[in-house]
């Protein structure tokens, strides 16, 4: 890498001062306080607020991340969908825990969530299946998620192989969920609030389960 290069980069930084955190701004439970913050994103109209990379453990011990989308989240934990055959999925069955991390750089805020992980019902599964668009739910059954493949046009076979096979009825039950795709339960064991400050002092609170109930901290940025 040229000098020139180093030095672009080594002075590549911006200072943070859209907002605060203070200890008074935090709801009680985390997925409160996250509710809050993604309400705000959407507020902000950023685009796709829902993208979060995924963090998983590898079949080799060491750490995979990829970007996904998350589709639901509750008092009990954050929902995405994929093929459980796929890397992640595989990762996954081995070692059912993750991390998630959110970054709204609009806001200069980041949510990181870690815990445990496990499927969702069938039911859960089929119902928001069934509510993507046609060619996603083609593509759910083409897609041989993270094999390799000999080329484009393998996918495009497969894809007009399942178009003949689940035509388009204009039904939701036109083409049925595979077996090897649904959805997960990310239920936080911690959640990380972090908001940029100026002089990277910046503002970081993080949840810890306490038994039955949640206890906050302030960390050191």
């Amino acid at each position: 890498m040229s000098d020139s290069v180093n030095t672009s980069l080594e002075n590549l930084r911006r200072d943070y001062h859209a907002n605060t955190l203070r200890r008074e701004d935090l709801a009680p439970e985390p997925l409160h306080q996250f509710k809050k913050w993604f309400e705000a994103a959407l507020e902000a109209k950023i685009r796709e607020p829902n993208a979060m990379t995924l963090a998983t453990i590898g079949l080799d011990g060491c750490p995979t991340a990829r970007t996904v989308l998350m589709k639901d989240y509750a008092d009990d934990g954050v929902t995405f969908f994929t093929n459980y055959e796929s890397r992640k999925g595989r990762e996954l069955a081995e070692t059912p825990f993750a991390s998630l991390l959110f970054y709204w750089k609009e806001l200069e805020r980041q949510v990181h969530i870690r815990g445990k992980v496990e499927k969702i019902s069938p039911e859960d599964s089929s119902r928001y299946f069934q509510s993507r668009p046609y060619k996603s739910r083609i593509g759910a059954w083409a897609s041989k998620q993270s094999a390799e493949i000999p080329d484009r046009g393998w996918l495009d076979e497969r894809v007009d192989r399942f178009e003949k096979k689940f035509p388009d009825s204009g039904s939701e039950e036109s083409v049925p969920r595979p077996d090897f795709w649904g959805g997960y339960l990310l239920i936080p064991e911690s959640v990380e609030f972090w908001q940029g400050q100026p002089g990277r002092k910046h503002d970081r609170f993080i949840y810890r389960r306490d038994g039955g109930n949640w206890c906050s901290c302030r960390l050191s940025p």
